[in-house]
């Protein structure tokens, strides 16, 4: 399976956060629709069908995970 980078992950969930935060305050349909999109995104990023597992996974992986950028600037 397709891994998807470190990066990716992180915006995603961040945009999740953002998102959900969103519609939890204002309930709008275009906010509704993009964290629908970000959801989805997130599902099909980590190989998981709801998004709370999806969550679970990103995290996951994001703990510890080393990119090949860190590690030039740490060397």
């Amino acid at each position: 399976m397709l891994m998807a980078h470190p990066a990716v992950l992180k915006n995603l969930v961040d945009q999740y956060e953002a998102l959900h935060a969103l519609h939890a305050e204002n309930g709008t349909e275009e906010a509704r629709r993009r964290l629908d999109d970000v959801s989805y995104t997130l599902c099909v990023s980590t190989g998981t069908r709801d998004v709370d597992s999806a969550l679970m996974a990103a995290r996951h992986r994001l703990s510890g995970v080393q990119t090949s950028s860190d590690l030039l600037f740490n060397a």
